[in-house]
């Protein structure tokens, strides 16, 4: 069974930094596509980043291209999320999403596995 687990999230002022962890259990990095997605109060779901191992691609949504930056560490089966600049705007839940890597049409589509979120907040 597929399960994500983000955590990391709080309070931060406007301008500084967070770093975000997903704890993938049931899969293995090498054979899925994994990212972060969030979403923020009335608004819908949006795609933040994505990566594939299989394939090497890598997605980033506009709005936090140059700011944010996606990592995973194989061994721990751990994806990050380094958020820095912060901007009210990035206030969210943000959560973790997953598909097999066969599956992967790429730019954060088609996530069929979905972990609980963690709630980010920047303060102006």
């Amino acid at each position: 069974e597929v399960q994500l687990q983000a955590s990391g999230g709080g309070l931060v002022q406007a301008g500084g930094s967070m770093r975000l962890s997903c704890a993938a259990s049931g899969l293995t990095l090498d054979d899925y596509a994994i990212g972060w997605f969030r979403q923020a109060p009335g608004k819908e779901r949006e795609k933040v980043s994505c990566f594939s191992l299989h394939d090497g691609t890598l997605y980033y949504a506009d709005s936090v291209q140059g700011r944010f930056t996606i990592s995973n560490d194989v061994s721990k089966n751990m994806v990050y999320l380094q958020m820095n600049n912060l901007e009210p705007e990035d206030t969210a839940v943000y959560f973790c999403g997953a598909v097999e890597s066969s599956m992967y049409i790429g730019r954060c589509y088609g996530m069929r596995y979905w972990g609980k979120g963690t709630l980010v907040t920047v303060s102006s």
